[in-house]
């Protein structure tokens, strides 16, 4: 399994997106996940967008462990807080792969180049804000030099919204370009109960009758569980984990964003009892993975499988 951490500014998620007005208080929480991470010999992947990317604390809490492959970091584009500044602030920008080539390539080279300098490590991996990839995205991870895209949220449409549909997508990895070199690691997401084997086509069906979900899902019919504290309680976490094993997934993605850990800034983790529920749905997910034989992972070790695969 790779734990992948969204590691982004404080902003409101209620409110429209700004340039600015943003806060990076979570940061030195970085540390202790860090040390957290460490005592269970798991190798957090950091997806740092520009304003993390920009700030000499976090730089100076994860470049030893990075430089010491006890962590890794990664690119996570959002556009609207990312140089060049040349599109309206708008919803339909803030997936990347909707801006026009040329600004979308920019970004993502400034932020690449801007993470390897401050950060001490070249990153490999990528994750688009908000899922946002485009048409263009991969050739221009390719043209930067990343290894392996983590963008897709496999049983997700955010078309809605006018971003991409991951509604049909696999949960197995596989080859955007393997002359290229570029891999797709998709974010881990399972369905459970009795309807679990259509609910790729009943699940999207649903997006207007979020009551019913939840019915679904008290019945124990039909569930989507993806790996993640974020709104998903350890008793479902527990039971994606067995149904991914039982699925025979090679690779499980795990994630969160970064302003979770600390209370107050997300939805997910609003009080300081929030926080202690958030580490031990980790140590609980951490000894299912340890029961069922699962294995913590790291970029550089997926890309030297895949090698000599």
């Amino acid at each position: 399994f790779l734990l992948t951490v969204d590691t982004e500014e404080e902003f409101d998620w209620s409110q429209p997106l700004k340039r600015a007005g943003h806060s990076l208080d979570t940061i030195p929480r970085l540390r202790k996940f860090q040390q957290f991470c460490e005592g269970y010999g798991v190798v957090p992947v950091y997806l740092i967008d520009y304003p993390i990317a920009t700030s000499t604390l976090a730089a100076e809490i994860l470049r030893e462990a990075i430089a010491a492959g006890r962590a890794e970091v990664g690119v996570q584009l959002h556009p609207w807080v990312s140089p060049p500044h040349d599109e309206e602030v708008t919803p339909h920008n803030s997936f990347a792969g909707n801006l026009r080539p040329g600004l979308e390539f920019a970004k993502l080279k400034h932020l690449r180049d801007t993470i390897e300098q401050n950060f001490g490590a070249p990153p490999l991996i990528y994750r688009a804000g908000r899922y946002g990839v485009g048409p263009n995205t991969a050739g221009f991870l390719r043209e930067v030099g990343i290894a392996i895209d983590t963008s897709v949220r496999a049983g997700f449409d955010y078309s809605s919204e006018g971003g991409p549909n991951f509604r049909h997508l696999p949960l197995r990895p596989w080859w955007i370009d393997k002359v290229g070199g570029l891999l797709e690691l998709p974010l881990t997401t399972v369905f459970h109960g009795t309807l679990r084997r259509w609910g790729g086509a009943i699940y999207p069906r649903l997006w207007r009758a979020p009551r019913l979900r939840g019915l679904l899902a008290r019945l124990g019919l039909l569930a989507r569980i993806p790996l993640t504290p974020e709104g998903v309680g350890i008793v479902e976490a527990l039971r994606g984990i067995d149904m991914a094993v039982a699925n025979d997934l090679p690779i499980l993605v795990f994630s969160f964003h970064s302003p979770s850990l600390s209370p107050g800034f997300t939805p997910y983790v609003r009080e300081a009892d929030d926080l202690d529920d958030f580490y031990a749905w980790w140590r609980q997910a951490f000894a299912r993975l340890a029961e069922r034989g699962v294995k913590p992972t790291s970029v550089r070790e997926i890309m030297e499988s895949v090698a000599l695969a």
